[in-house]
Order: C-alpha cells, then structure tokens, then sequence
C-alpha cells in the first residue's frame, strides 16, 4: 500500500519550541542551513526514486528559490507551510490571510504550478482557528494536512476523524482533511505520523503503528520530516528542558531510521495518494468545534 510521505521546508530557528529565545526579525542572522539539508532528502528519495509533497515555508522559498524549483524538477510535488511559521490561532484573520496570499504566489511562480495543499505551522488549526479553513478554501487550496487528531499542548484536535475526510467551511466552500497519522490503542491515540515522534520513539515502535495503519486498518498512513531533523551539526539554541527535548533527541540517528523506513514502506506524494482515496466522510467545521 502505498502512503503519503511529505517535508516540512523550515529551518532549525523557525521551530514554535524556540519563539521565546528567536524573534522572527532575527532569522536573517542565523546561518542558513534548509537548502543544503533538503537537498540530502532529495539524494535520500531519488535512491529509491521515491516522490513526496514538500510543504515548503514562504520565507524559505523568497531566499532559496532554486530549492522549489529543483524539488519540481525531481518529480516532486510543492505545497504550502505558510510565509512566517507562527501558529495560526496567534494571528489574525487578516495577517493569516496577507501571508497565505504572499506565500503562495511566491510558491506558485517558483513552482510554476498550481499550489493546492496547506500545512500549518506546528499544526496549529485547532478549534480556535479553524476560521483558516475558510481562507484556505477560498485562496484556491483543495487540501489541507494541519488538524492533528491527538491531545498536545500546542496543536490538536482529539476528537477529530484519523482519515481523510472532507470538510464542508463555513462560507459552504470545501477542502479536504489529510490528518497526520494515529496509531490507536484502546481508546488513546498514539501519534505515529513522524517528526519528533520519529526521532524520540524506537524505531520498531514506529514500524509497528505504520504497519497496523496499512495491514489491520487498510488505510494509507501519512509521514512527515523536517529537513532540520537530519542535521545533528546544527546550532544549538539554549531553550528549556521540554523545547530541548523535543528538538535534539536522536538527530544523529534521523537519517539512518528514515533510510530504514523508505525500505519497509511504500511513499508517494499527498496528492497521489488522495486522487485514489474514496473520501466518503463529510464534516462540517461545526461538528469538530464543539
């Protein structure tokens, strides 16, 4: 079977763990480490000529804008992870919708095709802002992977569907829902869907969720990386316990897991996987608000 495998294009200073050391107005002095490290999961994927979605940062790309292009021309496919990298709810509609805007006609003339799948930052749609889905719909985007269906601190939606789904907005508009990954056991939902999860789980225990997504459930599971996390010589950032946890565990061990996992399963691009997937379940934003 195969399974959606896509990148968050960021760098290691945008991530939400650190916006209390690194104001957005400092990015430009961090050295700029996202284009090299994309460029090694490009090498990781054409060895075993393995497509994926990028969901690339509208930042990243107005600075490294052969990136979108070489990830194009790979045979991949490019969707949106917003210009700025702040979490959704802490904005405004308008700001929202201004960077949205910004980071997708920089994306699509990078790209020279339409942009139609979303990310959020930090999956950062919750019931506080599911307003964004409104814009997203409205803005062109036909998909969107940001409503993580776990209990977290920043991002989630518990109770929310594990498959994909559509999603009727407010405004009558519709996008559909490619939630990242859950493994359930019992009545607890345990994300297996990548990123730090990935990297802070054994590995055999990821394999075992992925593995009854595909076999028991018969579903297509979707997996996400970020090209920082390949990168254990980068700069480290002084941050609390949790934030410092969450970011440096196992780096040194990321690229060789992943290589293990681009064996064990099938991948193809978001897009590939939805053009084949029977969405029959449909929502409205109001059955996932209450």
């Amino acid at each position: 079977m195969q399974n959606a495998l896509t990148v968050d294009v960021e760098d290691y200073f945008h991530v939400a763990a650190f916006a209390r050391q690194i104001d957005p107005s400092t990015w430009d002095r961090f050295p700029l480490r996202v284009e090299r490290n994309t460029h090694r999961l490009l090498e990781l994927f054409g060895e075993r000529d393995i497509r994926a979605t990028f969901f690339v940062l509208g930042w990243v790309a107005e600075r490294c804008p052969h990136l979108v292009r070489a990830i194009v021309e790979q045979g991949h496919r490019v969707a949106c992870h917003g210009y700025s990298h702040q979490l959704i709810y802490g904005q405004t509609q308008d700001v929202f919708r201004q960077e949205t805007v910004r980071a997708k006609a920089c994306l699509e003339d990078q790209a020279q095709q339409p942009i139609l799948g979303y990310r959020a930052a930090s999956y950062s749609i919750t019931k506080r802002s599911l307003w964004a889905l409104d814009i997203l719909a409205e803005l062109g985007f036909t998909y969107d992977s940001s409503i993580f269906p776990v209990h977290h601190d920043r991002y989630g939606i518990p109770d929310s569907p594990r498959w994909p789904y559509r999603l009727k907005t407010s405004s009558g508009d519709a996008l559909v829902e490619f939630p990242p990954s859950t493994f359930a056991v019992g009545s607890h939902r345990l994300p297996v869907a990548g990123g730090g999860y990935f990297r802070i789980y054994p590995y055999w225990l990821t394999k075992f969720g992925l593995r009854q997504i595909n076999q028991n459930e018969k579903q297509p599971f979707i997996f996400y990386l970020h090209p920082w996390e390949i990168d254990a010589e980068q700069p480290r950032i002084k941050a609390g316990r949790l934030s410092t946890f969450r970011h440096y565990t196992n780096l040194s061990r990321c690229e060789a897991r992943l290589r293990q996992l681009l064996k064990d399963f099938q991948f193809a691009p978001v897009e590939t996987i939805l053009e084949g997937y029977p969405v029959s379940q449909i929502l409205h934003c109001d059955d996932i608000s209450r």
